[in-house]
């Protein structure tokens, strides 16, 4: 544990419990990190991931509740900080689609439910997590390939990864005198379960970027580590591209 990237950092990440964002977690405490996770409601998936990040020897607490919930997200700070004695790196990367290829078909009540999720419920928890970082902290949030080239069957999930990379950029030039970084994950097509739950298995097939398959979520959580660590200081309000050679000029 002497050559951890990330010894003695806290890294609050939302929807660890499966998917980017569990491997994401898992790789932060390999390299020393405690770990906070918040999660919507499958508790099963939760506990798992706490027990193996135990197992590698860090500590874990897990939150379970709404992003889109100004309270929740108040509460989860509170009691990170109650734990953990503070926040290095906030990493939002809980998200939601529900595919329709007709925009005439498009439920309001789906349409909400996307944007809550995918970028009020960022912007509500970085609003109560910002007070309690510091020069050095870093926010990470996950965006999509999607952002920039579209997807005719997610028009309002798109959007909401379009308005990610606008937040990212606007809340990184406001961050730059206190010190805080703030940058973004773009993947390309990732095998996990809520793309699966989405598509099954035919869309991974269909959609394979040029390196010929889908990205695993442990070739995604690399770019997470490298945006929260010195190795890239001079980097905020920038996006990496972990999607296997998609050119998407953003």
């Amino acid at each position: 544990m002497n050559n951890v990237q990330l010894k003695n950092k806290t890294a609050l990440i939302t929807g660890a419990d499966s998917g980017i964002g569990k491997a994401t977690a898992l790789l932060f405490a390999k390299e020393g990190a405690n770990i906070a996770i918040i999660y919507h409601s499958d508790d099963e998936d939760a506990e798992k991931a706490k027990k193996e990040i135990v197992t590698l020897g860090n500590e874990c607490i897990i939150l379970k509740g709404d992003v889109n919930e100004s309270d929740f997200c108040e509460r989860a700070v509170k009691e990170t900080i109650e734990k953990f004695g503070g926040i290095d790196i906030l990493i939002n990367n809980a998200g939601t689609q529900i595919p329709q290829d007709d925009i005439l078909k498009l439920k309001e009540e789906d349409i909400r439910t996307t944007f809550n999720s995918n970028i009020i419920g960022m912007i509500l928890l970085t609003k109560a997590v910002f007070p309690h970082l510091k020069e050095g902290s870093s926010v990470i949030n996950t965006t999509s390939a999607v952002a920039y080239q579209g997807h005719e069957e997610l028009l309002d999930y798109s959007a909401t990864k379009g308005a990610i990379v606008s937040f990212t950029r606007s809340l990184a030039l406001q961050s730059k005198p206190k010190g805080i970084r703030v940058n973004a994950v773009a993947p390309g097509p990732v095998a996990t379960p809520l793309t699966k739950e989405t598509f099954g298995e035919e869309e991974e097939d269909e959609s394979k970027p040029p390196l010929q398959r889908n990205a695993s979520t442990e070739e995604i959580a690399p770019s997470y580590l490298f945006l929260a660590t010195e190795a890239s200081a001079q980097i905020t309000g920038q996006v990496l591209h972990p999607n296997g050679g998609i050119i998407v000029n953003g």
